[in-house]
Formats: structure tokens, sequence, C-alpha cells
């Protein structure tokens, strides 16, 4: 039986016009069956859009996600940081309810003036808190999905992400193959180098999904700069090779584009997925 494999855009699609409460509609007329919701400069959206989000989600089978506020620093070491960044995730979280979001992405934190082993403290000690919050308010229908990072002042590694989603209830990985590119310096090469994030996963948190980003990547030493179309120039990491392993290794796998293209570019990785699976 093949794995449940899904493609949509970080977004609206770039030709859509109309209200995000009906972008399902037009993600499905496109062929794809994932979309992730932008809230990445504030949980805007009401009790009332979210619910008709989700009800048009359901009618096109396409499955949602939410991307989180950029504003989220859960190591700062200011503590009115780490209380707005409580904030705002208690906002995604009870959005996410409404709308039926299968997974909240967010950005873990930045390591600042800590040592990456006492960013990581902090961040525990944030995430506790989190959940306490959320528990006392009622909400409990949330997966929180913290982002494997770009920038290598982030706190965000494949390492630390294991690490986090391993010691909280409701916390899964979100692998964003671009930004594991951009971290390492141009790390992933291969198939190989994807196996090696599948097992990882697998053997690690005993995952068979995952929550995924996608995008071509240009980077610096310091990690990512900026995003770029599939196959512009020479910018990684490769795609056939990621498509090939997640043909391969069976799992269900959310596919998320984050390319300026978006929902065309999605259409791109969906059709070279299908050749993959008919061959």
């Amino acid at each position: 039986m093949l794995s449940n494999v899904r493609f949509g855009p970080a977004g609206n699609p770039l030709g859509y016009r109309g209200e995000t409460v009906n972008v399902c509609n037009y993600i499905h007329r496109r062929g794809l069956d994932a979309y992730e919701y932008q809230a990445t400069y504030g949980v805007r959206i009401s009790k009332q859009s979210a619910l008709k989000l989700k009800k048009n989600s359901k009618v096109n089978d396409v499955r949602i996600s939410m991307h989180a506020p950029y504003y989220i620093n859960l190591s700062s070491n200011k503590e009115d940081v780490i209380e707005r960044s409580i904030q705002r995730l208690i906002q995604s979280a009870k959005a996410a309810e409404w709308m039926d979001a299968y997974r909240i992405v967010f950005h873990p934190g930045f390591y600042t003036k800590y040592t990456p082993k006492d960013a990581m403290v902090k961040l525990h000690g944030a995430v506790n808190i989190l959940n306490e919050k959320l528990s006392s308010i009622g909400v409990s229908n949330y997966t929180f999905a913290p982002e494997t990072t770009g920038k290598k002042s982030q706190l965000g590694s494949l390492e630390e992400i294991i690490e986090i989603c391993r010691t909280h209830e409701n916390f899964t990985p979100t692998i964003d193959f671009a930004h594991l590119h951009a971290r390492s310096g141009g790390g992933i090469k291969n198939k190989e180098d994807y196996r090696i994030i599948f097992e990882k996963l697998e053997n690690e948190l005993g995952l068979k999904s995952i929550h995924s980003h996608f995008t071509s990547i240009e980077f610096t030493d310091k990690g990512e700069r900026r995003h770029h179309a599939l196959f512009e120039d020479d910018y990684g990491p490769p795609l056939e090779p990621l498509l090939e392993e997640i043909a391969e290794v069976g799992w269900n796998v959310t596919v998320i584009c984050e390319t300026p293209r978006l929902d065309e570019d999605a259409l791109v990785m969906q059709k070279i997925y299908n050749n993959i699976i008919k061959n």
C-alpha cells in the first residue's frame, strides 16, 4: 500500500485572490492536497473564519498546518520575550484547534548569550509553562511542530529538535530540509544523506510520518540567507533524491513548498514524485 504523501504551498497560492477561508477550493482544483496557513506576523484569524477554513479543508481533502508567528524565542535571556512567545503559541494553539490544523510549526528560539545546552534548558522550562497554561484553559487538540532552523545562531539543529520532541508530549518535528542543508554548509548531497535523516527520526522518535518543508536555498557561513525557486542556478538541496527516499521509505509525509513560486513549485514536486512511484 502506498504511503500518504501530500504537497501544498506555504500560504495562499500565487494566483489566488479570494478569501483565505475558501482557499482550499483553489488548492484542490490545482491538484494539491496540503496547505500551511501563515500566522507568521501574528495570529489574526477569528474563530468564525477558522471554522470556515476547517470546513473548506474537509470538503476538499486538504490537510492544514499552521505556521506560528516568527516572533517566538523560547530560549531568550529576557523573561518578557519568553512570556510573549508563550502567549503567541497559546494563541496559535487556540486557532489551530478551531481550524483543525494538524501541526503548529514554529521556530524554537536563538542561543543569544547562552551555550546551546543552556539555551535548551531555558526552552524546556518555557515549554513546561506553555503546556501548563494550555491545560488550564482547556486547549488540548494541538500538536506543536518545532522546525529545524537554517541559521547557526538559532536553536534548531536536527538533534535539538529531536530532543525537544522526545521530552515533551504533543510535540513532533517539522523537518525543513533546506534549513538542514544551509545549517550544515551544503551537507545534503544525495539520497543517502536524506536516508540518514529519516533513520535518525525513526530510531530516536519512532516516527513513520513527518511534516516537512522544502525550498532551494542560498546560504553563507552563518547559514540560511534566501529562498529560491526550484532549479534556480545551482542552489540545493537536491529535490529528486528526497522524493525517491520518501517513495522508498514508505512514510506518510506532508511536503510544504516554501519557494517563491509556492503552488507552482509544489505541483512540480508532486509531478516528479508521481513519476517516481509509477516507475
